[in-house]
């Protein structure tokens, strides 16, 4: 499933981001494609919001099932409703995989992966890669306050795989408790589970400022393994 309901107001553009031109698509037909390629993936929820104007005009070739679900406020929100409109289509013990939007440039190997790690596993797990850059702790002012030991620490990217009756009970409890958790792993930890991170690449990056459209461009354009 593909929560596509945000605006992307960092991008400061004209459009959300999802609907950007990326090599003659938009950054979501690259995402959609490139998901859909895949043979385990059996069909796709995409979460839009109801004011949408530029979903209509998308344009995805498939003969898998290509559904639609209402998006929310926020990210949970619009995973919450991918997974209630699954849950007619699938069983509960079923495993999903929720993957933004705006990550157009995921490598089919690395899908592989996490569906060969999670499927063996209790729980589930999330591409990640290992934090590399040192990392500060600042105040309000952007005064440096302590420099955080980066070992053992994990940059979260998606796909995220979970089983869909356990994650759309996790993502329930969670706005319950009107905690409006980032990610699906947040909400799965949040439960008490203890998900498995699965190693990917830094070029399945999340377009979220300008630049990181050329960074997108340059990574499709070396037809790394998808």
């Amino acid at each position: 499933m593909v929560p596509a309901a945000g605006v992307g107001a960092r991008m400061q553009a004209d459009r959300p981001k999802q609907y950007l031109p990326l090599l003659g698509k938009t950054v979501i037909e690259h995402t959609l494609q490139g998901l859909l390629r895949h043979p385990r993936i059996r069909g796709i929820v995409v979460a839009i919001s109801s004011d949408d104007g530029w979903w209509p005009e998308i344009k995805v070739e498939t003969d898998k099932p290509l559904w639609v679900a209402a998006g929310g406020d926020e990210r949970c929100h619009s995973v919450l409703s991918a997974l209630q409109a699954l849950a007619a289509r699938a069983d509960a013990r079923d495993w999903v995989l929720v993957h933004d939007a705006a990550r157009p440039c995921l490598r089919g190997t690395d899908i592989d992966e996490l569906i060969h790690r999670c499927q063996a596993h209790p729980v589930g797990g999330l591409l990640a890669v290992p934090v590399r850059d040192t990392l500060k702790r600042a105040d309000a002012t952007r005064t440096v306050l302590e420099t955080v030991d980066r070992e053992r620490l994990w940059q979260a990217q998606t796909p995220q795989m979970f089983r869909l009756g356990e994650l759309r009970a996790a993502l329930q409890q969670a706005l319950d408790a009107h905690a409006l958790v980032t990610d699906e792993a947040s909400a799965m930890e949040r439960a008490g589970h203890a998900p498995l991170l699965v190693e990917g690449h830094a070029d399945n990056l999340k377009i979220t400022h300008p630049e990181d459209l050329l960074l997108a461009e340059l990574f499709l354009k070396h037809n790394l393994p998808r």
